[in-house]
Parts: C-alpha cells; structure tokens; sequence
C-alpha cells in the first residue's frame, strides 16, 4: 500500500490528469509483476532474470507509448514519400519538436515502472546478489573462497539454504532495499525536475498568453474529439450509400469528399504563428480554402481524378482492418 500512496502522490502532482492515471496503472502492473509473476532463481541467473524484470517491461511500455501516440502516425505517415522536403531547418525542427513532445509523454510509464521497481526493492536485491560479490565478501565470505561466497550470495534473495548467518543475510537485504529505493527517489525527483524544468522553458518561449494557451488547448481536444465522431459519421453515410447503390443497382447518390492533396494539407504539421491566429492546420485549411475557385474545386466527389499509383502505403494498414491508429 505504501508505494501506491508514492504512486499517488506522483501522480497528484503531474500537472496532466493523463500521466498521473498512466503512473497509476503502471504501479498497479508492476504490482502484480511483483507479487504474482516474479520469482528470483536463486543461481547464476540472478542478474540476467531481475534486470529483464526491471528494464524490459520499461522498454516495452515506452514502445506501447509510441504505438498509441497518434501524433507518432501523424509524424511518419508519407516521410518517406516526401524526403525532398525534409531538407528545410523549418521542416527538421518541427519535426525533431514533434519526437520530442512523443517522447516525454511516452517516458511517462517507463519510468513510472522503473521508479516503483526500485522502491519496492525485489528485482535490485536479485540482481545485484548476481554481481561481484567484491562489496560484501569481507563481511561474509571469511574463510569460505569467492566462488564460494558466490555460491551463498545468490541464495539471499530466497532467504533459505544458505550457510551463511541469518542476521548476515537480512544485513545485506536490507542495504541493498536501501540502496534500490535510495535510486527509485532519485528517478523520481529527476523526472519532476526535469518536467518542472521543461514547463518553464515552454511557458517562456511561448509566444502567447497563459490564458490563450488554455484555450489553444481547450480548442484542440474538441476539434479532435469531433473530428473523430463527424469522419465516423461520413464514412458511414459513404459505405451506406456504396451498399445501397451496390444492391439495389442503382447509380450513387453524390456525396462531397475531400481529395488527396486536402487530407494532406490538414495531416500536416502545424507551428502557432501570432500573425495568423490559426490554432490547427485544419483551423488554416477551413480560413484559406475557399479564397480562390480554384481552391473551391478541389472539395470534389469521392470518384477522385488524381492516380491510383500515387496512394499512400499506409492505406494497406486500413485495407488490412488491424491498425487503426
């Protein structure tokens, strides 16, 4: 129960309600790891078996927290197909400030995992009785030899079959506990200081308000929000009228779709401009569509005129119906 209460606390004081629930459910894994999965094989094996319960769910989430992050798809999607126009300062530093936003968020459960890990203590005590045994063969080995003393540091983690002293045996647990949560504070307190640090230098470089900022923001998830439910809300109507117009034989109804290079101009990445006022690329797509005929024209039917070969790769994904990211 204490480290859910650490756990908590953390989580209390993200200042994105999102990174205190992905810490807590991380906690919660760890946990059952810990209690229901984990058991240190007492051998040889020691290092190799608590540093892969330690690091590998580590990688393992921060990989899941690229998977998720629609912002890592909107990223890559067509890169390859447009590397001409990766060449520009302006280009690469959208895009290295893009990875780098998915990063931090992404880090959240990683290190949320490793933080609990080290404060709960078991993985450290196993891998570290897997190491030299160098720190503690004074205090314990006396006249037993190094492979000896080996031999009996890697009983420690299950606290049996060892000839070694029982108050010797906790001795040693009990520094290495301290010494795996003194490290799971400090992983704690880098994290916060370096989130600290990184909303000041945002909040600094911002060209805007505080309070326009939070409405930036505001905007953002309910232009996302509803863009998600009206793009459902079409497809529907354009597989209903294909359906319909497929069995009943009759020709289409017409139905207005945007064309390729639209669903580009929108997809793309967007850098706030305090001249222009624009809060997304489709804020400056619907302000600047309809200045000309021209741009007027290219709300065309879905029967697109544009060629077949110059399709995204990334539209096999939705033909294959398993990624829908």
């Amino acid at each position: 129960m204490d480290k859910f209460r650490t756990v908590l606390n953390i989580a209390n004081k993200q200042t994105n309600l999102g990174f205190g629930l992905v810490a807590m459910l991380t906690a919660g894994g760890e946990q059952i790891f810990s209690s229901a999965v984990f058991r240190c094989p007492c051998n040889e094996l020691n290092f190799l078996y608590g540093m892969v319960f330690m690091l590998v769910p580590a990688l393992v989430l921060l990989l899941l927290g690229y998977i998720l992050s629609k912002k890592t798809w909107k990223t890559l999607t067509g890169l390859c197909q447009n590397r001409a126009k990766l060449c520009g300062w302006r280009r690469l530093t959208a895009t290295g400030t893009a990875l780098f936003q998915i990063s931090i968020t992404a880090l959240v459960a990683p290190s949320s995992w490793i933080a609990v890990a080290l404060l709960n203590g078991n993985y450290y005590e196993c891998a570290i009785t897997g190491t030299n045994v160098s720190t503690f063969n004074k205090h314990l080995c006396g006249e037993m030899s190094l492979v000896q003393c080996q031999m009996e540091l890697y009983k420690f983690p299950c606290r049996t079959g060892s000839r070694v002293g029982q108050a010797d045996r906790e001795d040693v647990l009990l520094t290495l506990r301290a010494q795996s949560q003194i490290l799971g504070w400090l992983v704690i307190s880098s994290v916060m200081l370096i989130n600290l640090l990184l909303i000041c230098v945002a909040r600094c470089a911002s060209p805007i308000s505080y309070l326009q900022l939070k409405f930036w923001r505001a905007y953002a998830q309910e232009e996302g929000n509803m863009f998600d439910s009206y793009i459902t809300k079409h497809a529907k109507e354009l597989a209903e009228r294909n359906l319909k117009s497929f069995f009943k034989q009759t020709p289409p109804e017409n139905i207005i779709t945007p064309s390729n290079k639209d669903w580009k101009k929108i997809s793309s990445l967007y850098k706030f401009s305090t001249k222009d006022h624009y809060y997304s690329t489709l804020h400056w797509y619907v302000e600047n569509c309809h200045e000309t005929d021209k741009e007027m024209m290219r709300m065309t039917s879905v029967k697109s005129s544009e060629p077949a070969d110059d399709n995204p790769a990334v539209l096999h994904f939705v033909d294959d119906g398993v990624i829908s990211l």
